[in-house]
């Protein structure tokens, strides 16, 4: 037992969790929620929530091998905004965690009904959930290990999914619908911007909701071997891969088949794979997602519990969740988030079917605010350093400070897309009330504990003994 992380994750581990957490159900079945909305235009959406994504990443590794800790992000808001940013990014990553994690068990389910339909669903997620938490409180290589296998079989699966869509787009394979599978297909059914400009933009909250979970690299600074290396290659390589695979994985689906077909004949991923000859196609696609599913799950754990170690080392979470154990586990917080999850399975009988886009802008609004906060933490952290100080980062964010500047303006543009769009508006509200509540609960009661504890700590040195200094130590 002891208080302290051990650095056992290699630069291998860290480029495919950041590259796991962010494809999965947002790729496999958000992507067809999003091509809905905005048809073929789709694609530069998720170009454009790409390089956005890019310089916020940036932003987070110049500040994560500047000041590599466990809470990253949480952290730095705290340390460069205000200690009630701090506690507002924090608890909200660990809200978009739990979100995506329901969401993740409960697809698991499902997915594992396509096999076993005569079994409750709800054995399958808490079965999964023991499994995974088992995983979490091994040492943090074997969660590693885990990642990287689990995320290989995904992009594995994407790969052979584009190039079999080329193959299919050259040989002209016709799948269940009845146009050719062409590139005309991308602006002959309506045009490219199909759902005009408004369904341009309302397919930013799907599209947003996709990319969420890449932001987890900054959590592995305190674990990484050498997060001054492995840091700034992840981040600077991972963004242009995840783009370079939803980019070419939608225009791929919208050219082989019209985009008013999409989500009416099954999967589009399944019909790729038939047009091939693929008559297994189903069952494959289904350990494909099972795969995506466990692997979100695996990474929510780790995410959501990091966090809360690094909030309860701050003084904004209970002190319990700092316990480590021998292999260099917070296992208290992998513990409370099993037993959020379990909540889960009571969710699995309560939930109705059109819950994705709820989740799916719930989580957009969680996930933007981290974006926006790791945004300006930042570029306060730049102001506060001098020029000889800059000077000697070993990272920079590019284009500055124009980059950073738009960047920022960009994530207030999707919140606002939040509440354009009727569909995901009760998400903002959930957001607003979400925020006044922990505001409220840090005004009355974590900061004044806080002030208590300083107060007790500037006491202690007046007395002498073993107290005292048992005083200082719990009060730190």
């Amino acid at each position: 037992m002891g208080n302290a992380l051990h650095r056992k994750l290699g630069a291998r581990h860290i480029n495919f969790l950041a590259l796991g957490s962010a494809i999965g159900t947002g790729l496999f079945y958000g992507a067809a929620e999003a091509i809905k909305q905005a048809g073929p235009s789709v694609i530069l959406a998720y170009m454009i929530g790409g390089a956005a994504i890019y310089m916020v990443m940036r932003a987070l590794g110049e500040m994560v091998v500047h000041e590599p800790v466990s809470s990253s992000f949480g952290h730095y808001a705290a340390e460069y905004l205000s200690p009630l940013a701090g506690f507002l990014t924090g608890w909200t990553y660990v809200l978009e965690m739990v979100i995506v994690a329901l969401a993740d068990i409960t697809a698991f389910g499902i997915y594992m009904s396509f096999w076993f339909p005569d079994t409750p669903q709800w054995i399958w997620v808490l079965g999964v959930v023991v499994i995974i938490c088992g995983l979490n409180l091994c040492h943090v290589r074997i969660f590693g290990e885990m990642e990287f296998w689990l995320t290989l079989v995904k992009v594995t699966a994407i790969v052979a999914m584009i190039v079999g869509g080329v193959a299919i787009l050259f040989a002209g394979i016709k799948l269940n619908g009845n146009s050719a599978p062409s590139l005309g297909n991308l602006v002959n059914h309506g045009g490219f911007f199909a759902n005009g400009i408004q369904g341009f933009i309302a397919s930013f909250a799907v599209v947003m909701f996709a990319y969420g979970g890449i932001e987890i690299i900054g959590l592995t600074g305190s674990e990484a071997q050498q997060p001054e290396k492995a840091i700034p290659k992840a981040i600077s390589v991972i963004p242009a891969r995840i783009l370079l695979f939803y980019v070419m994985t939608i225009t791929v689906i919208l050219s082989i088949m019209p985009w008013t077909e999409i989500g009416t004949q099954g999967s589009p991923f399944v019909q790729i794979f038939q047009g091939l000859g693929i008559h297994s196609a189903a069952t494959i696609l289904n350990i494909v997602v099972i795969t995506a599913a466990v692997s979100a799950i695996n990474s929510d754990i780790f995410g959501a519990g990091r966090m809360l170690f690094g909030l309860a080392a701050r003084g904004h979470a209970p002190r319990a969740l700092t316990k480590v154990s021998r292999f260099g586990v917070p296992w208290v917080t992998v513990l409370c988030m099993s037993l959020v999850l379990l909540g889960g399975v009571l969710l699995n009988y309560l939930i109705p079917e059109q819950i994705f886009l709820l989740i799916a802008s719930l989580a957009t609004f969680a996930t933007v605010w981290v974006w926006l906060m790791i945004l300006l933490s930042q570029i306060s952290m730049r102001r506060r350093l001098s020029a000889q100080d800059v000077a000697a980062l070993k990272y920079k964010v590019p284009f500055w400070p124009l980059g950073p500047a738009l960047a920022v303006l960009f994530m207030v543009f999707v919140m606002g897309v939040l509440g354009y769009v009727e569909a995901t508006r009760i998400s903002l509200y959930v957001g607003i009330v979400w925020m006044v509540s922990l505001s409220v609960l840090w005004i009355w009661v974590v900061q004044p504990r806080l002030m208590a504890r300083k107060a007790a700590v500037s006491e202690a040195p007046r007395h002498h003994g073993p107290s005292a200094d048992l005083l200082q130590q719990e009060a730190l």
